[in-house]
């Protein structure tokens, strides 16, 4: 099967000393069996096997967004790992533990049995990774009874979103024909995807529509013309005035983002070899704060329906300053959705915010890409790589500014009420005595 990771960290440090994540350990109840350093190793496993999962075409349903699948599977095993290590709060279900349950058999059968019925095609795979990372724990009833608490967590957080509305057929587009309405882009004019996504029920947000950013400028204002004359001057498919590296950014960063940031995530938790409850939380946090960003971006774009940069370049009207260029294109394929918020920015703005969390803010990420072979990226933190991340979008010419700035908002409002919540009495009932 092909590697789906977009990218890999190849070398990370960071600056001045351990990260916060790094520095303790979380203390762990009387039931929970002792976990080596570098045990986290086991969601890093399951996290790759998803990113290759997703890769393979036709496993992932074209109507469900993938950001869906990492939410339950990482909130399952988060769950699972809580429920026998005491340590923290659930997401939404503890289950009763016996006292010698392995936690680390918990969170191997909680996503093997959550990506099983999110993928039953692929049963006889994940069925062999399963045998492998048991194969990997010291047999006995621990093992045998972690098992069991990953199954019931699982089951228990199939059913929570069996419901949720990811299953609607979404609703045919009609395009709008004003100035400044969505409509499908060249070259192959697309259907648009995701049309009821805004519509789906959060995992932790009250509603897609909580943080939804204020409307975009007017097209005819000043704002808006500066924007647009910005991606049609950098984003042009042969630009005179982007640079080399711009054009290596935009390239480095067209992946799918969610893809690209659990790969950093699941870089950093390798090489700091961090422990399987700490691990879990970092991925539970990451995964459903990228599910609920995901349906409040969608909320927006299918809420404000703005037209793309090259459909809003070709025709240029509601704005004097804009010449048009019915021959414009730009140097990345757009995607087919509306313009505002972007994905891009969204994400890796929710990412940083998440990560700075639990690692150093300043961390040094050394990003090698899959897509341009032997080229590497370095940052100096989360939020600068977040904030290329957005900016890429502009040079490859499918989003303007605007775009980039509410999508910045917009995940950092998500990550930060995904990060309180978690950290707070609203996340989940109390663990069982």
């Amino acid at each position: 099967m092909a590697a789906a990771a977009a990218m890999s960290v190849g070398a990370i440090t960071v600056a001045g000393g351990a990260s916060s994540a790094g520095a303790q350990t979380p203390s762990r109840g009387p039931g929970a069996a002792a976990t080596a350093p570098g045990s986290g190793q086991v969601v890093v496993d399951w996290t790759k096997e998803l990113l290759q999962l997703q890769a393979t075409p036709g496993v992932q349903p074209a109507t469900v967004h993938p950001t869906r699948s990492f939410a339950i599977t990482d909130a399952a095993i988060y769950d699972a790992v809580v429920s026998i290590a005491h340590d923290d709060r659930p997401y939404r279900f503890a289950v009763p533990a016996p006292r010698m349950a392995r936690p680390d058999a918990a969170a191997a059968q909680a996503a093997h049995d959550t990506l099983t019925a999110l993928y039953p095609s692929e049963k006889a795979q994940l069925d062999q990774l399963l045998s492998n990372e048991l194969a990997t724990i010291p047999a006995g009833t621990g093992t045998t009874e972690g098992a069991q608490v990953g199954h019931a967590v699982a089951v228990k957080l199939l059913a929570l979103r069996s419901n949720d509305g990811s299953a609607a057929v979404p609703p045919a587009f009609t395009p709008g024909t004003q100035p400044g309405d969505y409509r499908s882009t060249p070259p192959n004019f697309p259907a648009p995807q995701f049309t009821n996504w805004g519509a789906v029920t959060p995992f932790v947000l009250t509603s897609g529509k909580q943080f939804r950013p204020p409307p975009p400028p007017a097209l005819s204002s000043q704002a808006y013309a500066d924007a647009i004359n910005e991606v049609k001057s950098l984003g042009q498919s042969q630009s005179a005035t982007r640079t080399a590296d711009q054009t290596t950014a935009a390239k480095f960063w067209s992946p799918p983002i969610w893809n690209v940031w659990n790969e950093i995530a699941a870089n950093l938790v390798t090489r700091q070899q961090i422990d399987l409850e700490r691990t879990s939380k970092i991925f539970s946090d990451l995964n459903l704060t990228f599910a609920d960003a995901s349906i409040s971006m969608y909320d927006a774009k299918y809420h404000y329906q703005l037209w793309r940069p090259i459909t809003a370049i070709r025709l240029a009207v509601g704005n004097s300053a804009i010449a048009a260029d019915p021959n414009w294109n730009p140097l990345l394929t757009t995607a087919a959705d509306p313009s505002y918020p972007g994905a891009h920015s969204v994400i890796s703005e929710a990412a940083a915010t998440v990560l700075s969390a639990f690692f150093a803010k300043d961390t040094h990420l050394t990003v090698t890409s899959d897509v341009l072979p032997g080229v590497t990226r370095n940052f100096n933190g989360f939020q600068a790589a977040a904030t290329e991340a957005g900016l890429s979008r502009i040079f490859g010419g499918v989003h303007s500014r605007i775009d980039h700035v509410a999508g910045l908002e917009l995940g950092q409002d998500v990550a930060q009420s995904v990060l309180t919540t978690s950290n707070s009495s609203a996340f989940g009932p109390q663990l069982p005595d």
